[in-house]
């Protein structure tokens, strides 16, 4: 094997590095937030690691860390180095370990900027378009038709094996009972209710609530019927004709289980 041959499969695979990494997102244009973590694996075209917070598939964060200079593609000389990547996967775990996050994050690494219509709209979902041989991920934005970005699985040298395209569905007017639970950034529960929902969808929901949220709020839906325990982001709120207010939520790590309604 050539020298150059070694080197771009060392950049290929994925190492178990436990380096400290800053994890910067946004949700909209004038709130933004940060996480201090550490990662659990590492490639030159993306990254494992935990957070306290769900992170929708399809968003973009930033990452700032000491990577190895022969890991990374640009910046060689620089003692951080700051990397903008694709939220590919949030996985929460049920039981996580004392003392560890529970929602496990997998990036795609895009570049050292993020599209310029990212700054217009930080909440825009975004999808990997290809990869040029030896180079990061490129990404465009979604398509009206995709409610969620295309989920891949990729193998130890970042091929893409399996794409699954998840269509819009469309919101039923089913009211469903539920208990609303309004959470920090920690996931503790700060205020709930007993509520229902006015309408829903396999990716969201509006749901008659009187708890008080603003837009980027984090809130857990819950249904005991369906057996379903849901983290989501509140991104409206409304006031209906009948004087009840309404907030619209989009599901974070699940899909709801339409098929044990329709």
């Amino acid at each position: 094997m050539s020298t150059a041959t070694e080197q771009e499969t060392r950049r290929i695979q994925r190492f178990s590095l436990a380096l400290p990494v800053r994890v910067e997102g946004r949700l909209d244009q004038n709130r933004s937030w940060e996480e201090i973590t550490r990662l659990t694996d590492i490639s030159a075209f993306g990254a494992g690691f935990n957070l306290k917070r769900n992170i929708k598939c399809g968003r973009l964060l930033q990452m700032t860390m000491p990577l190895p200079r022969q890991m990374r593609s640009y910046d060689y000389t620089e003692p951080q180095y700051k990397v903008w990547g694709l939220v590919r996967s949030c996985v929460t775990k049920e039981n996580p370990a004392d003392g560890e996050n529970p929602n496990a994050i997998g990036v795609a690494f895009i570049g050292k900027n993020p599209p310029s219509s990212y700054f217009e709209d930080p909440e825009k979902i975004f999808e990997i378009s290809h990869q040029e041989d030896g180079k990061l991920w490129k990404v465009v934005e979604a398509s009206a038709q995709v409610e969620a970005p295309i989920e891949v699985e990729i193998d130890a040298t970042d091929a893409i094996i399996s794409v699954v395209d998840m269509r819009r569905h469309s919101r039923l007017a089913i009211p469903t009972d539920i208990t609303l639970e309004k959470i920090d950034a920690d996931g503790n529960v700060i205020a709930s209710e007993m509520t229902v929902t006015e309408n829903l969808s396999l990716s969201g929901a509006a749901i008659f609530s009187m708890l008080p949220m603003e837009a980027g709020d984090f809130v857990r839906v819950r249904s005991s019927q369906y057996d379903v325990s849901i983290i989501s982001v509140v991104r409206g709120k409304r006031l209906g004709k009948d004087g009840i207010p309404r907030v619209h939520v989009e599901f974070v790590d699940r899909f709801f289980p339409l098929e044990g309604i329709v």
